[in-house]
Formats: C-alpha cells, structure tokens, sequence
C-alpha cells in the first residue's frame, strides 16, 4: 500500500472517528473542519519529510516520518472543543509530563499515547487489574479522557532501552544525586549526574526556567528555585562552595568563560531527554561581592503550543489571523502585532503563526536576538548587536533582497527597527513582531513612541495603514480539576462583580482548592492558559483615514470603528470561568490588568 493510499485511508478514518460524542451537527461540522486542516498541515510537507527520510536513512540515521513532521511543526490532530479542559489525545510525552511520576514510574511501563478514550502503554512486566484502576484513575483526574487501558506487547530488550531512555526521572532520586554529591564534592560524575537529575526535574515540573544564585557571603542562602506557572519555587538548598562548582560546570558547558563572574554573558548548550534533544539557554551576570546569578531557559519543541490550541477559546481570533497567514497572493503585506509584558507567551504565540504558515510554498525569515527554537524550511538570523550590519535594523533591510513572504522580528525595541518594519511592510511583505504594552490600544502609542517626532505623521500614516491585528496577551493561571470545588457564583461573588460577568447567579463554577492534591503538587493551579485583548482591522487602504486621525488625535476612537472587531479581556474571562478553568475571585482581579 502506497503512503498516498494511507492518508487517504486515515482521513476517512479521520472523518469517521468525527462522529463520536459530537452531539449537535454544528459541532460534527467543525470536528470535521479541524481535522481536516491538521490534516492538511501534516500533508503539505510529507513529501519533503519523506525524501529527507531517505537521506537520513543513506547516512545511516533511522528517523522516523512522524518525528521529522513533528520537528517541521506539523502537529498531529487533536480535540479543539475540549470541555473543561478535557484532553481526549495526548503524545506520550504530554502524558509524562502531566500524569505524576508516583503512579506510572513504579510500573515500569512506557506510556506510548492516548486516542479516542484508548490509552496505551507497553509494560515491563504484566499488570494486575488495581494497576490498571489506579492507572486509569489517575490519568482521568490529571485532566486525561481514558476509558480503556490497552497493552501492546514489546520486544522486552527494546522496551528496556525504551524505559532507559524514558524514565530518567524521579524527584527522589533528585535528592539523592544531590546529597551523595554535596557529601563528596570533588566527584566530577556525580556533579555531572546531578546537573541532568535537575534539568530533568525541571522538565517533569513544567518549569520554564531555573534560577542559581551564588553568593561568597557564608551567610547567604544559595537556592536552586524553578518558575513554574509564573511562580519561583525554591528547591534545593547548597553550600557556597557546592553552587561555585555547579554554576562554574554550567558556564563551561555553555561554552562561556567560566572564570569571568564580573561581566554578563550568554550562551547556550543540549542536552536529551525522553528521546529528544532539549535547549538550554543561560544567562551570567555578577551577584553581590564576587558572587553570580545564573539564569537557564528551558527551551522544550514539544512544550509549544499549536496555533488551533492556542486559539480554540478564540475562534473569531484564530480565524482571522489563518487569514492573514495564508494569503492567495503575494504582496497582500501588513503588520501584524503581538503585544504584552515579560512572561507573557509572545514568543509562543509568535512560534504558533510560524508553524501555521504552509512553509512549503512561502519563505518564511526570521530575525531574533537569541534564536530560541530552531525551525525546518525557515530562514532564521540572529541579531549581533555592536557589530556592524547585525542590528534588527539592517538585517530587516538586508532580509527584503531574500525574496521573503513573511518577516518575523524577535522585537521592536527601537525607532530604527519600527521604521525599517513598516517600509518593510509597506513593501508587501506580512511582518510579524513582537512589543511591550499593557493593552491593544496602547500597543499603538508605543509603536509611535519609538518613531522620531522628524517622522511621526508619515510614519503614523503608514502605520495606520499596515496594522492589520495586535495581540494584546496574558498568561493566568488555570484551576487544577481535579480538586477544585463546585460553587454557584452567586455564592462566591458580590452583586456589583456579579454585573460584570453579566450571568445568572445560578450558574455552576469551580473554586480554587488552597489545599490542592497530589496532582497539582497541592498548588490547586494546574498551568496557565491564554487571555486576549485584541483589535482585528479588516479595512482595506482606501478607507483607513478614520485610523489615521484616530491615531493623531484619539487612539480610544480605533475600537467604536466600523470595520474594526475588538475581543476583550472580559469576554475571555467569562468563558473561563464558566467553563470552570479559572476562580472567579481571580478573574475579577485580571479585570485590572
């Protein structure tokens, strides 16, 4: 059978797999839709993935043609009308990450993926039926929709390489590595073990980043803390001496000068984790009286959002930025915005559109300072501050000689770099960046901001006729399901916040558990989730002169426009907490954001 037969075969099935628990047709309609552009996504780029195969497969490399589409960002489909938060597919790696280690580590299974309600595991040895009922428990309450276990059988020497590989994770054994080594500090092995235990402790906590401080005052803590859901958690606890040596192995690693603690640097190094290749980017600079800070940015392929994701609780959103991403023909140009503070996902979200983007038929370009995540089928340079010709500016000057349909720039941070992005749309190419703002329509008078007042109006007017959308975001902070409680809202809030969410008091809603579970390590907060506040401008060049005067006099007039849809915090709010993802409590205090 032919691998055009195949596809065929799985959209059929695909289309059939449509119909289950889609009780309305409306809903079959769109399960149908979305499937079909995951579909899409993944077929657009399988010739290339397959010829590339083959290569690999010539210089003795066996990939496999689902890892080389994963890698080219072509995610696999999954439910977008997930309730409450329900996960109905999942990739091993997403069950791993999310089920806790107690009730799958000790089995000695491979947790191999979920589909349609089947989860399926390779085990070890065989399981007894209370396994299976913990297993299956578990995965339900961490968020999971399991209504059988099913058992594939491995070849026991290969699922052992497979567990090897895998299973290189326990807090406990964290601990462990970290006390035989602070006992005996010179053991060069045990260091290097224990620098792995971390990184993998990290991964397995969600954490985005890990914090080393390193102070010569003996009275000075040095903690190891991990961000996780924004939050910094304290870790583990070393001595002076023990952190000198840890921050001194991870700076060599990094490929920096390890013995410079007075001026900041960077650099960046790999490791492998559950069968890929993880980044770690690290950050020095001095602390205190010949002490140091060490900052590493865990930068996981796997942890990034899709675009459909991303976007499911904001259809009207989603759908028009698909729009603005696949244009029918070249020259359509336009900026589109992405606006928030530190922390917030920008990068995701700017990630989510390049994956988004039939890469096959369009040149894709990006232009950072650093490059975090390295693309198939894109142009990817890196900004080299101080040196000539390496700022934003010149490369987005430069970029426009490489024939790109769409300009990605890490960041507008400057009055040349926003200048050189608007001619660069005004010249028909999509450009796509990054700024910080508090709000959509504050997004425009920063952009203005950076513009020299020798240039304002006509660089107003050409902003005003590029714009075609700005992403104002936030991340919060979503309820762990599994513990939180069931409240009427009328019995949570006050009548004045109750007008703000405008539902009847009636309405069920779930509650934040400040004793939280074993799930949630008794947080009672299980991730973050997006929250938009948006401007989508559909108005073609001829009528933008409202935008224009706007911008002159009144930004505030932009959103009472025709032709401009806005999408506000409020709105995703509701949704939220209806849907029982965020504490009401919480949502009223995100109002003042």
């Amino acid at each position: 059978m032919n691998a055009k037969t195949e596809d065929n075969q799985r959209e059929s099935s695909d289309r059939r797999k449509v119909n289950l628990g889609s009780p309305t047709g409306n809903e079959r309609r769109k399960e149908i839709d979305r499937r079909l552009i995951a579909y899409d996504t993944r077929e657009r780029y399988l010739d290339m993935v397959q010829k590339e195969r083959n290569l690999f497969l010539n210089q003795g490399k066996s990939l496999s043609v689902e890892y080389l589409l994963d890698q080219a960002g072509a995610v696999a489909a999954t439910k977008s009308d997930e309730q409450e938060g329900i996960k109905y597919t999942a990739t091993g790696d997403a069950l791993r990450s999310r089920l806790p280690v107690q009730y799958w580590l000790p089995l000695n299974i491979h947790l191999i993926g979920l589909s349609d309600g089947i989860l399926k595991v390779a085990p070890l040895t065989e399981l007894n039926e209370k396994q299976k009922n913990l297993l299956t428990s578990a995965a339900n309450r961490s968020g999971f929709y399991v209504e059988q276990l099913e058992i594939e059988v491995w070849d026991r020497q290969e699922l052992l390489r497979t567990l090897q590989t895998v299973h290189d994770l326990s807090t406990d054994r964290c601990e462990k590595t970290l006390a035989e080594w602070i006992s005996d500090t010179d053991n060069g092995l045990l260091l290097n073990q224990f620098v792995r235990d971390m990184l993998a402790e990290a991964l397995q906590m969600r954490a985005s980043d890990i914090h080393l401080v390193q102070d010569n005052d003996p009275d000075a803590p040095n903690w190891i803390r991990y961000r996780v859901d924004g939050d910094v958690i304290p870790m583990h606890l070393l001595p002076n001496d023990s952190m000198a040596r840890l921050t001194t192995l991870l700076k060599r690693d990094a490929g920096m000068n390890f013995g410079d603690r007075t001026t900041p640097k960077d650099g960046r190094f790999s490791f492998k984790w559950q069968g890929r290749t993880i980044d770690v980017r690290v950050a020095a600079g001095p602390q205190a009286q010949d002490g140091e800070k060490i900052t590493l940015r865990l930068l996981d392929r796997a942890a990034l959002r899709g675009f459909n994701e991303l976007f499911k609780r904001h259809e009207g959103v989603g759908t028009m930025l698909q729009k603005l991403l696949s244009p029918e023909i070249k020259g359509g140009g336009g900026l589109i915005m992405l606006s928030g503070p530190t922390g917030s996902g920008k990068s995701t979200t700017m990630y989510a559109c390049i994956q988004e983007i039939d890469r096959r038929r369009r040149h894709v370009l990006t232009i950072e300072d650093p490059i975090e995540y390295e693309l198939r089928y894109a142009t990817q340079w890196q900004v080299r501050p101080g040196m000539v010709g390496g700022e934003f500016s010149d490369l987005i000057r430069a970029s426009m000689r490489h024939d790109p349909d769409y300009i990605i720039i890490g960041e507008l941070r400057d009055s040349a770099t926003v200048e050189t992005s608007l001619k660069a749309a005004e010249s028909g190419h999509t450009v796509i960046s990054t700024v910080h703002a508090d709000t959509a329509l504050q997004t425009f008078e920063r952009l203005k901001s950076l513009i020299p007042a020798e240039r304002e109006r006509s660089s107003t007017f050409t902003l005003a006729q590029q714009v075609k959308c700005i992403l104002n975001q936030r991340l919060i902070k979503t309820l762990c399901q599994a513990c939180a409680a069931r409240e009427r809202i009328g019995d949570v809030l006050s009548p004045d916040d109750l007008r703000l969410f405008n539902v009847p008091e009636e309405t069920m809603i779930r509650r934040y558990n400040s004793s939280g579970c074993e799930l949630c390590n008794r947080t009672g907060i299980s991730g973050r989730t997006l929250l938009l506040d948006a401007l989508m401008i559909s108005l073609g060049p001829s009528e933008r002169g409202h935008i224009f005067e706007a911008l002159t006099r009144n930004v505030n007039e932009i959103v009472d426009m025709d032709g401009v849809t806005s999408y506000t915090r409020q709105a995703g709010l509701i949704d939220l907490v209806i849907s029982g993802q965020v504490d009401p409590i919480s949502a009223v205090s995100y109002l003042d954001l």
